[in-house]
């Protein structure tokens, strides 16, 4: 985020610039290359909605694991159980 600000001094103009420095190149993983993904990343990533997504997680279709408080999903379960249904 970039703010210009004018400060008038005394009939001169000073020009302050706050911006976060920007990062040399964005670093993205591909999502089938990722570990782990929050319930939020799963059910956009497969279109499904929060209560279907426990469902599975519930009859064990879908993995995940808790650290603290955060579940996380286990990536390689939501492609096993995506191949599983194409191939059907």
């Amino acid at each position: 985020m970039r703010y210009n600000r004018r400060e008038k001094t005394g009939g001169q103009q000073s020009q302050v610039s706050l911006s976060a420095p920007k990062p040399a190149e964005p670093s993205t993983m591909p999502f089938a290359q990722r570990l782990t993904c929050t319930i939020y990343d799963a059910c956009e990533v497969t279109g499904l909605g929060r209560t279907k997504l426990y469902e599975l997680i519930g009859s064990g279709r879908i993995v995940t694991t808790t650290i603290g408080r955060r579940r996380l999903v286990v990536v390689r379960s939501l492609l096993a159980l995506l191949e599983t249904n194409m191939s059907n």
